[in-house]
């Protein structure tokens, strides 16, 4: 029997996590509610959880001040609830370290499938890490074993979707891999138009490896994609 995975949900509305918490203990899972950003960033530390989704607008702490004080060193993936057509809050979440967002309101089974895609990525880069050695290309280390990143020696700290797309782009150093590429394996999801998910989740990467270099890592082909550069290209 499949062991049940427990979500924690950090969100205001009491009537929507006592629903959902019905809704996906059919699906197999358990649900932890917090209802304010405070206690939802004691919880958030616990490594118990599969999954986090955190909601924008809360009391106490915000999603964002939540993220802020993470720091960007979880490794449970997150799963931003942002305002229906909200560029913004999708754009600062992802800035701040979310690996998703889900816009308000929503489908119980978009959640679900979102959960699914989000935690099945995770499985596939275990079961790859498993049979993979280290990458040491243009300066920049990864070791899918201990999910370790160095650039110019110094460790990165990455959220679990940086980490997947960075080791996507270093597997096909040289070559172009398209966003549509990279959505469907790392975000296993079809690349929706106008989705800025892929663009921000690189940006960010790029960010933290900017204190140690001033080499371009990975370099955007307009109209194309991303290449992890292999060292002196231009």
């Amino acid at each position: 029997m499949e062991q049940t995975r427990t979500i924690l949900m950090i969100d205001d509305d009491t009537a929507l996590t006592a629903l959902l918490r019905e809704y996906l203990s059919y699906e197999g899972f358990e649900l932890d509610a917090c209802h304010d950003g405070v206690s939802g960033l004691a919880a958030a530390k616990n490594s118990k959880y599969c999954l986090i989704l955190l909601d924008v607008m809360m009391p106490k702490l915000n999603g964002f001040e939540l993220l802020k004080a993470l720091g960007g060193k979880h490794t449970t993936p997150i799963l931003m609830l942002t305002a229906k057509g909200d560029e913004t809050d999708k754009v600062l979440g992802l800035e701040l370290g979310a690996d998703d967002y889900l816009a308000k309101p929503f489908q119980h089974r978009e959640l679900l499938a979102r959960i699914n895609a989000i935690l099945r990525r995770i499985d596939i880069v275990k079961e790859h890490n498993d049979a993979q050695s280290t990458y040491h290309i243009n300066n920049v280390n990864l070791n899918p074993a201990c999910r370790e990143v160095y650039c110019h020696g110094h460790a990165i700290e990455l959220t679990g979707t940086e980490y997947q797309i960075l080791m996507l782009l270093m597997e096909h150093c040289g070559t172009i891999v398209s966003k549509e590429t990279i959505s469907k394996q790392v975000m296993q999801r079809t690349l929706s138009p106008f989705d800025r998910s892929i663009d921000m989740h690189v940006s960010n990467i790029r960010r933290k490896f900017s204190p140690f270099t001033d080499d371009e890592k990975i370099k955007t082909i307009r109209g194309a994609g991303y290449l992890f550069l292999a060292g002196n290209e231009q």
